[in-house]
């Protein structure tokens, strides 16, 4: 290959290389020779100019790369001061230039000082213009030179610079030392992948000089440490510094190669390891015995030993544990296996609290923690004195009902309190994976016990007292029934060997004493509320909120927002005037949030300073919490033919219903309107069915319903109703607008009717008793067979409520209708006017 030629090759391989600032050589530089050189011995330098006393220069900077001379190397220039250099330079006799090195390559614009001192003189031989805007050249390092200072700065840099040629020391070391240069190149050949044309030419370079540039430029040492090398003048002395890097770099090589055998031998052990453990689980099997674990195993048998599992309980430890002996630690089974030792382990299998059976002492608490309820804290202290004398009873399972902020949650915590228990609250609402409750088998990634043994294993005793709040909610699709899992758990005579499908052992639940609550009782499946014993919390009455207001809503709020007893003074009549037009519910949550409103703004007043104690007064309540939310439609809707009051339970506890009704021509249509459920309309029907079939005894007209429709109403429209209680205001309601005689606006009813005209009795009789009585109703009529609800009612209920138990339809139309208030349309007024003076004049005689 002659000059031209190999010119050629080396501007080839720079077009290949990607442009990377000033330098990106592609390939490792190849001494400059002929093919006859190579063979005939040291080979000679390409043509170059003599050194010669100090010359002035272009100077091309180079961010990351060194040029020793006698290589031939490919260079990439991007910045626009060295392309125009490049063009210059090509442009002159001599193409050269002085290769300089920056001493950081960030810097884009370099002066003297960012210069290494030592350079190469090299030049170009070739030069290549591409696209995107880079200049690939290939120059040939003449002679080493030093940078005597810089003269021009634009429109690049031009220096004066020094050439000085190599110190050759001959003799034995300096043959010695390139020996040893050649024998560790050998040994790198060896560890890593060395261009082969650095090879061919280190095999045919005799000089000592000519082959430690060769190597500093071919192989990858640091910037630092080549130009280094460049600067040494001395052959000897470089040869020294270039057996030091190389023989640092050798050593690299070597401890990556062993760290690399090592890895590799490290898998290939592991996978003879396990083979052989396979082989000795096999034999061990054939004789019969099981191997011993490490420490990690010896101590888990420890534990297993110190818990004292039960019989079933302690062979399926000692199973598991024989099993993780025989696997590596590394093995995915390993873990799965010692999370579920752990879990077995660490279950209170024997570990429960002491009860607490001070009877006096436990009637204190719930009386501090709960106003009311007299019935479920006598339930509670039953359940003490039964297990003061006979210690191994079965805890019982207890259902609390009742509206939303009763106190249902709260009193499980009252109950924990009482009898010195653990509490644990697991809450079923949206509940719909069976596996929630018995857990998931160990097949399953992630795996974990059932809600049940995790709030077991959160208690640390196997007694707690464990509250599933909101059975009433849970639900039930593909993956299974909840409700059914819980069968065995609320069951005294069967949970005492609840399984678990992650345990897969009995664990004895029959110490604990399990508490649920619900909303109602229409949606929990009835094979799972026969196991429950009801206990049902009703709504307040007015005087039991202001009781509780005081005794506890008003401290908590009056702590919480830093204020004392003295701040703000609430009133009998600021109570009342909140639970009557601001909180209409069964319970009392709304009240707490109404007292916690008046807080903050007692609380902003202390902050600005502008008081020290307030007394709110039942004018300031509007101004205060906004205008009132409830006002009493008694009066309103009441005292016009058609409309008859009765009493509807609700989840949220009472409420009073209107029931109105019209009629219009028509042939015997019935029109019903208000949301109504199928019951709610099979009632209506079946009251104008008893109308119908005793019109005459109603002094009702029988030809009436043969030119007229009828319509009943039932507001709130938006609002689903249902259920038969509604009867006997339906029939009310009818008679009335038939009669064209109002009802007594003070008379709220309710009860189911029968064709025959029997009342019979309903639910929610306290629910409903307080909504009348919230509303302004005076009199009730109530079915007979409903009279031992009424007995435990609160006093000041049946002190303001007059009750009237009535057995059939002639019982409710001789109390409803005993005063005679027929309309009759006199000339010149229409019915409807007589219809309003009527129920204007009944308002008066009411008021």
């Amino acid at each position: 290959m002659n000059e031209t030629e190999q010119d050629q090759s080396a501007a080839d391989s720079a077009t290949a290389s990607p442009a990377d600032g000033d330098s990106a050589p592609a390939l490792a530089p190849v001494a400059a020779q002929t093919p006859d050189e190579a063979k005939s011995g040291p080979p000679a330098a390409l043509p170059a100019k003599p050194p010669a006393a100090t010359e002035r220069l272009p100077l091309l900077p180079l961010r990351s790369d060194v040029v020793f001379p006698d290589t031939v190397i490919p260079l990439v220039v991007g910045r626009e001061r060295g392309i125009r250099l490049v063009d210059d330079v090509m442009d002159s006799d001599s193409k050269r230039v002085a290769l300089v090195t920056q001493r950081s390559g960030e810097i884009e614009e370099p002066k003297q000082a960012d210069l290494h001192p030592a350079l190469c003189v090299a030049q170009i031989l070739k030069m290549l213009k591409f696209p995107d805007g880079t200049t690939r050249i290939v120059v040939h390092g003449e002679t080493r030179a030093r940078l005597t200072e810089v003269v021009e700065a634009e429109p690049y840099l031009v220096g004066l610079v020094t050439p000085f040629d190599d110190a050759v020391q001959s003799g034995v070391e300096t043959d010695a030392l390139a020996h040893n240069l050649v024998s560790l190149f050998n040994q790198v050949v060896e560890y890593s992948q060395v261009p082969e044309e650095l090879q061919v030419a280190v095999m045919n370079t005799r000089e000592p000089g000519r082959l430690a540039d060769l190597f500093a430029s071919g192989l990858p040492f640091t910037v630092d440490e080549k130009q280094e090398l460049l600067a040494e003048q001395i052959v000897r002395e470089r040869l020294q510094k270039l057996t030091v890097f190389l023989k640092r770099q050798l050593e690299v090589l070597e401890l990556s190669s062993k760290i690399h055998t090592r890895v590799g031998s490290a898998i290939n052990k592991m996978q003879r390891e396990h083979f052989l453990r396979e082989q000795l689980k096999a034999i061990r099997q054939e004789l019969g015995e099981v191997g011993e674990g490490g420490e990690e195993i010896d101590e888990l048998r420890k534990r297993v030993a110190r818990a004292k599992l039960p019989k079933d309980a302690n062979e399926q430890a000692k199973r598991e544990l024989d099993r993780l002996a025989q696997m590596h630690p590394s093995s995915a089974e390993y873990s799965v296996i010692r999370t579920y030792l752990d879990w077995l382990i660490e279950l209170p299998w024997h570990k429960s609290s002491k009860d607490r059976l001070d009877i006096k002492q436990a009637d204190k608490v719930l009386d501090e923690d709960h106003y009311g309820l007299e019935k479920i804290k006598e339930r509670i202290l039953e359940y003490l004195a039964v297990r003061k004398l006979k210690k191994d009873m079965k805890g019982p399972i207890l259902c609390f009902v009742g509206p939303p902020g009763t106190g249902k949650t709260s009193l499980g915590q009252s109950i924990a309190r009482a009898l010195g228990r653990q509490f644990y609250r697991m809450s079923l609402g949206g509940i719909r994976d069976e596996a929630e409750i018995r857990g998931h088998r160990r097949t399953y990634v992630a795996a974990l016990p059932g809600r049940i043994i995790q709030g077991i294993h959160k208690a640390k005793t196997n007694n707690p007292v464990f509250m599933l709040d909101e059975v009433d909610k849970v639900g039930a699709d593909f993956r299974g029934d909840p409700t059914s899992a819980l069968l065995e758990v609320l069951d005294p005579e069967q949970n005492f060997s609840f399984r678990d499908h992650y345990l897969d052992v009995d664990f004895d639940l029959s110490k604990a004493m399990f508490i649920a609550t619900a909303n109602t009782l229409a949606t929990i499946p009835s094979p799972l509320l026969d196991r429950m014993e009801v206990l049902e919390l009703s709504g307040y009455s007015e005087e039991e909120k202001i009781a509780i207001a005081y005794r506890h809503l008003i401290p908590k709020q009056l702590d919480e927002h830093g204020l004392s007893a003295k701040s703000v003074v609430f009133s009998d009549e600021v109570l009342r005037e909140i639970i009557g037009k601001y909180t209409r519910e069964a319970g009392l949550r709304n009240l707490e949030r109404s007292i916690a409103s008046l807080c903050r703004k007692v609380a902003r007043a202390h902050a600005e300073g502008k008081t020290k104690s307030v007394t709110i007064a039942v004018s300031d309540i509007a101004e205060m919490l906004g205008p009132p939310k409830h006002f009493p439609e008694l009066t309103d809707r009441t005292g016009v033919p058609g409309v008859a009051t009765g009493l509807a339970w609700t989840p949220t506890g009472g409420d009073i219903l209107f029931i109105e009704s019209t009629a219009m021509a028509g042939k015997k249509g019935l029109t019903l309107t208000g949301s109504l459920g199928d019951v709610m309309k099979e009632s209506a029907q079946a009251a104008l069915s008893y109308i119908r079939s005793h019109a005459k005894q109603l002094e009702v007209s029988p030809s009436f319903f043969d030119k007229h429709d009828l319509h009943i109403h039932v507001p709130s429209g938006a609002i689903a109703k249902d259920g038969p209680s509604a009867g006997v205001a339906l029939i009310a309601s009818l008679v009335s607008l038939l009669r064209h005689q109002p009802l007594p606006p003070e008379i709220a009813m309710t009860g189911e009717i029968t064709l025959t005209g029997r009342i019979l009795p309903v639910g929610g009789i306290r629910e409903k008793l307080l909504a009348a009585r919230r509303a302004g109703i005076r009199v009730v009529l109530l079915p007979a067979q409903n009279a031992n609800d009424t007995i435990e009612l609160p006093k000041e209920v049946l002190e303001d409520l007059t009750l009237q138990f009535v057995e059939s339809i002639d019982e409710v139309m001789d109390r409803l209708l005993s005063v005679e208030s027929v309309v009759t349309a006199s000339p010149g007024v229409s019915p409807r006017d007589g219809l309003r003076s009527r129920a204007a004049e009944r308002r008066a005689a009411v008021s």
